[in-house]
């Protein structure tokens, strides 16, 4: 009976955690957009890596050290991985908001899925049926009512800036990230792999830290408002989305699972209105339905479908 049941659980846990997943970045996204003035962008990004590590560190070691043969084997493998997301996507996302409007970012960010889809074609051989890509069209259109909010003009006035150029290099960053992660296939427990991603993620960004710490920002100073989104930031779009998302691009692939990311407006739009007083209009509920039919399309008639 157990082992009937364990697809099914893990059928649940999968995609759980990628509705979460979007969840968490886009309140990473609003409680970052409401400390950008006091946390510096990189100073953001490291000590968000570095308090994730702290608190992951004392129960991995164990599982650390146990597989270190097969960590040093490697590690030339899990180095571009990390760099790749824990270093480069919300480093890069973050320094990007400095020079570029949120609208932006958030239109730029809804081309990971595309972005994903092109380079699993290009390096696993996933094709795209003409379902799934009915579904992303859906997608992309839902989004776009939301990132828009209901005014064309919205989309037709962006403007190309140093951030704009900045976001671009994260979502491929993110898309290389989602694909070598399941080609690469290091064989390692989840939370090890997890651990041991965001241990050399965490060193690939400290010296662009120092930089800025040393020549350019100065850092930040520690109180209740910035110590709070810090630990949040640690916590939940790191840790548990992290974790999430590694595990269910191992057990669906990065076409179906990139689809999520689709939720990350709508969700932030939901919470900006509850936490930053943003009001929620017809153009959310439109643009929800758009991305739910577009997930539901291209979940279920994505090339890797059970």
């Amino acid at each position: 009976m157990s082992s009937e049941n364990s697809p099914v659980r893990s059928a649940i846990l999968t995609y759980a955690g990628l509705v979460l997943t979007p969840l968490f970045w886009a309140g990473n996204a609003v409680v970052a957009r409401g400390t950008v003035e006091s946390i510096p962008p990189l100073s953001m990004a490291f000590w968000r890596w570095m308090i994730a590590l702290a608190i992951l560190l004392p129960f991995a070691l164990p599982g650390i050290w146990r597989h270190r043969t097969v960590i040093r084997q490697h590690m030339g493998s899990m180095l571009v991985l990390a760099a790749l997301s824990v270093g480069a996507f919300n480093s890069l996302l973050y320094l990007a908001a400095v020079t570029t409007t949120a609208t932006n970012i958030a239109l730029i960010n809804a081309t990971i899925p595309i972005f994903v889809s092109l380079l699993a074609w290009i390096f696993l051989g996933d094709r795209t049926r003409p379902v799934q890509v009915l579904g992303i069209g859906l997608a992309i259109s839902g989004i776009l009512t939301v990132v828009a909010r209901g005014d064309l003009s919205v989309l037709t006035g962006l403007e190309a800036q140093a951030g704009d150029l900045i976001m671009v290099v994260a979502v491929i960053s993110w898309g290389l990230f989602s694909v070598l992660l399941r080609r690469q296939a290091v064989p390692l427990p989840g939370f090890t792999f997890l651990s041991t991603q965001i241990l050399l993620g965490t060193l690939v960004i400290l010296p662009f830290y120092l930089v800025d710490l040393l020549f350019f920002s100065g850092g930040f100073e520690v109180t209740r408002g910035t110590a709070l989104p810090i630990a949040f930031f640690a916590i939940f779009p790191g840790i548990l989305a992290y974790g999430f998302w590694n595990y269910a691009v191992h057990r669906i692939g990065p076409s179906r699972a990139a689809i999520f990311i689709y939720l990350t407006p709508v969700f932030a739009s939901i919470l900006a209105s509850i936490f930053l007083g943003e009001s929620l209009g017809l153009f959310h509920i439109i643009g929800g339905a758009f991305i739910l039919a577009g997930l539901l399309l291209a979940t279920r008639a994505g090339p890797q479908a059970a």
